[in-house]
């Protein structure tokens, strides 16, 4: 006997209208739920993103399919990776079902369902409805039972949970009847290629047939009713995000990372800057709202939140997306409150993360604009009076412009404007120019240059703060305004590459300026030493050291550099012991998105977090990149306790020290 089975086997193929009527009733509810949520989107500013169509095409689908955005962490990732391939292939093999029962066999009289097809058909739909009864339980217990903490669940999560198990429980039954009427009796060997199918028929031998016809018919419509309500609620709730999510990976920015809009200061037209309602954010931001699905992957590795701050980056996102959804007018920077908005440290960890291609930072970071620019908001007294030295005096620590360049005194550097060549454009920063410790290295990056006959130029008292601290604490206008006083600078002197020792002067250089208009190579010192090294224009005394390494986020999460410095270390002899939080996971120093030069006074430090990240290696050295990561660093340690067991230096006075003169 083939393997085959009859299509709507009890039912009579005289469903088909009924079925085809209610599916197009759910569909048209969907449909309209979806237009609902389309209405609430279109509030938010206009913003391109569907340019580079084929590639934005190629990567959702690379996404949806391969669920590489959850399967980054586990063992929920997988679970969840797993039901949706184990659902996707049921939804698959119900419209292969449909396909033959109503268009092939009746129009063209083509049958595929049988023989081997059959028999493979039939045993990889069984195993994915179990495997996704599995996964679907394995996710119930994560969210019911066991309850991680910061997790909100709600009554919809319930009837969602309580829809998926249904669909797929009736499933099986309405098989098992069917398998218990006719193969059992009439091909048993089929059977086996329904392994659960087979297990539920069992339980089901020797039921009278008439039973058995009853049971499958009225199971068989409760198993449609229910699947058809299931699609019939996607926009109502948390089942929205099977829409949403897998359209955001079409959605995602292709820009370079962490850029951020640039305010047309000239234009007239413009009376508010930064969002200080949801309508002042762009359509992608609300739709992200829609898009999220609460799995905690952000607010887990939010620094800030670790560290007992009132943010949490994916309540920011619920926030947005409540606000438009009941009152677009309302004012959102104080619905969502200052002290969560000053709280982020820029670090990225959050986007990094997120399975749902959500950008929480930009978010934050406009009402930071409308804070500081249209309400003269700032974290504190401390922020404020630094702003203020931003603009008297082009750094924040209020110093006097003729000491920028003292640093370098006694080092072979080239003033520009003094008529000698140079081959790169050190851009030192505000750090390394003023800060004793700082200064340590700029001396270490100028020596290592020297060694491999690099001319270093540098802008000495003509250099300005590149502006990045103001912009990420809102203030725009200070940012273009330092921007543009930098700009001119460069371009008068025919600067041909820029070197920073700043991972923030390096994205703002090289990123951020590009969109005022200058257009030069930027790098940062650590790619710039790997490339001497590699090109063997400095050589390096190997000595045996142990210590771990901290990968700054402006560097690492903004510009993806982490194999470049630990193949420096090691040529110099480092043996590294990675933190439990490295690479892409690392844990923000606390220093970004400006709060460089604003005081922690809420929760515990996360600085001395770190330190003791660092500490609990039991390497002796920590090795930043960054001087601000340096300055957070050196207080952590004295901050922490860890005085005694950890000390903290920069990659290239390691370098330094060990160059082969």
């Amino acid at each position: 006997m083939e393997a085959t089975r009859e299509i709507y086997w009890n039912v009579g193929h005289g469903v088909v209208w009924g079925m085809y009527l209610l599916a197009a009733i759910a569909f048209a509810f969907c449909a309209y739920g979806l237009w609902q949520r389309v209405l609430i989107w279109r509030q938010g500013r206009a913003l391109v993103r569907h340019d580079q169509f084929s590639a934005r095409l190629l990567t959702a689908l690379r996404t949806i399919f391969s669920q590489s955005g959850v399967l980054r962490v586990t063992p929920v990732g997988i679970f969840h990776a797993l039901f949706f391939w184990g659902f996707a292939l049921l939804f698959i093999g119900t419209l292969l079902i449909m396909l033959q029962a109503d268009f092939t066999a009746p129009l063209f009289d083509i049958v595929f369902l049988k023989g081997t097809f059959y028999q493979g058909f039939s045993l990889v739909l069984d195993l994915a409805g179990l495997t996704a009864l599995l996964m679907l339980s394995g996710l119930t217990i994560r969210r019911f039972v066991v309850r991680p903490q910061g997790l909100p669940t709600i009554a919809n999560d319930s009837i969602n949970h309580l829809l998926l198990f249904t669909i797929l429980l009736t499933g099986f039954l309405v098989e098992g009847l069917r398998i218990a009427a006719t193969e059992l009796v009439a091909n048993p060997a089929l059977s086996y290629y329904s392994p659960v199918g087979r297990v539920v028929a069992l339980l089901f031998a020797g039921t009278p047939s008439a039973t058995l016809l009853s049971l499958h018919k009225g199971l068989w419509w409760f198993h449609l009713l229910i699947s058809l309500a299931f699609i019939a609620l996607i926009p109502f709730g948390k089942l929205l995000h099977i829409f949403t999510t897998s359209a955001n990976a079409f959605f995602v920015d292709r820009g370079e990372k962490g850029s951020l809009t640039l305010i047309n200061l000239e234009d007239e037209s413009l009376e508010e800057f930064g969002a200080g309602k949801v309508t002042d954010l762009t359509w992608k931001d609300l739709f992200d709202a829609d898009a999220c699905t609460t799995c905690l992957r952000c607010q887990d590795r939010c620094p800030a939140y670790n560290t007992d701050k009132p943010l949490s980056p994916m309540k920011v996102v619920q926030q947005i997306g409540e606000i438009a959804a009941s009152d677009p007018q309302a004012d959102l920077c104080a619905v969502v409150t200052s002290d969560v908005l000053w709280a982020c440290t820029t670090c990225r960890a959050c986007q990094e993360i997120c399975p749902a291609n959500i950008e929480h930072v930009n978010k934050i970071l406009e009402m930071r604009r409308k804070l500081a620019l249209m309400d003269g908001e700032f974290p504190g007294d401390e922020v404020r009076s630094s702003i203020a030295n931003l603009e008297v005096n082009g750094n924040p620590f209020g110093l006097a412009y003729a000491g920028r360049g003292d640093w370098a005194e006694g080092l072979p550097v080239v003033q520009l404007g003094s008529g000698v060549e140079f081959d790169i454009l050190y851009f030192v920063g505000c750090y390394a120019s003023f800060d004793q410790r700082n200064r340590q290295i700029a001396r270490a990056f100028v020596k290592i240059c020297a060694a491999a006959g690099i001319r270093v130029g540098i802008l000495g008292k003509e250099e300005k703060c590149c502006g990045e601290p103001a912009r990420k604490l809102g203030n725009e206008y200070l940012y273009q305004m330092m921007a543009q006083e930098n700009i001119e600078l460069v371009k008068g002197y025919g600067v041909k590459q820029i070197v920073t020792t700043c991972p923030h002067c390096f994205n703002t250089l090289g990123r951020d300026y590009r969109d005022l208009g200058l257009d030069l190579p930027v790098e940062h010192y650590t790619t710039f030493v790997a490339g001497l090294l590699k090109d063997g224009k400095i050589r390096l005394t190997p000595e045996a050291f142990d210590f771990s390494y901290h990968d700054s986020c402006y560097i690492g999460r903004y510009q993806d550099i982490y194999k470049e410095p630990r193949a420096i270390l090691a040529a110099a002899g480092g043996q590294i012991t990675e933190m439990a939080k490295s690479g892409v996971e690392s844990f923000c120093c606390g220093a970004g998105g400006g709060r460089i030069v604003a005081e922690e006074k809420i929760g515990r430090r996360i600085n001395v977090e770190r330190v003791q990240m660092a500490s609990a290696t039991g390497a002796p050295l920590l090795i930043s990149n960054c001087p601000f990561c340096l300055t957070m660093f050196e207080d952590g340690i004295k901050t922490g306790g860890v005085e005694e067991v950890l000390q903290v230096r920069d990659l290239a006075e390691i370098v330094a020290s060990r160059l082969v003169s």
